[in-house]
């Protein structure tokens, strides 16, 4: 088994080659749910990422920003944070920075444990990579069929919808869960929370919605 270790100001990423599926359940077991670290499983390929400051910041203010939009919109939304997303069968395993469940809430509403053997996968996920050298988990994700996927570099939004022809992702210019939404609109709210501050920038946010949507 090697080891790399990847440092930045907003991610500390370790990669472990050749670890076996079993090690990676158990090593889930051990850890449990109450930690700060995020793991992806592929290929025998086993990623632990320690998300910092500007990680964390900016996965809570996104995920502020979809809260706000479904609040206004008056959409259910079903919020499960980093849950655990594998397949046991392809044994294949992530851990995203927020998942939501809103056209498949209905279905998991009364639910806190999430079973992809018998749930349907979120319907959108929010992945924040700024550190480059983290395992690419579309392969993972096109494995779960998560519909939507959001990833934020620190500076720029990139959406992935799902393509169940090709089974693999498709780069979109918009998002097909908020099809209403510029996606440049993310980072520039971002950098003005840093301004305005996060409450007063959501509050603008919110009315805006009201205004225009």
């Amino acid at each position: 088994m090697s080891s790399i270790l990847t440092k930045s100001i907003a991610e500390n990423i370790i990669l472990l080659n050749n670890v076996s599926w079993e090690t990676f359940n158990h090593l889930l077991e051990e850890l449990g749910d109450q930690r700060n670290q995020l793991l992806t499983y592929y290929l025998g390929n086993l990623e632990i990422m320690s998300p910092l400051g500007e990680h964390e910041n900016n996965n809570r203010f996104i995920d502020d920003i979809i809260r706000a939009i479904a609040d206004e919109l008056n959409l259910n939304l079903k919020k499960f944070g980093s849950l655990t997303l594998k397949s046991n069968q392809e044994k294949q395993a992530v851990e995203p920075d927020s998942c939501y469940y809103l056209n498949n809430e209905p279905l998991v509403r009364n639910k806190q444990h999430i079973d992809l053997s018998i749930d349907p996968p979120p319907d959108l996920v929010l992945e924040i990579d700024i550190t480059s050298g983290s395992l690419n988990k579309l392969p993972i994700y096109a494995t779960l069929k998560v519909p939507e996927i959001w990833r934020y570099n620190g500076q720029k939004l990139t959406v992935f919808c799902f393509n169940a022809e090709t089974n693999n992702y498709q780069q979109l210019t918009k998002s097909n869960t908020f099809p209403w939404l510029n996606l440049d609109l993310i980072p520039q709210l971002i950098n003005q929370s840093l301004d305005l501050g996060e409450t007063a920038t959501l509050k603008q946010f919110r009315q805006w919605i009201k205004d225009n949507i």
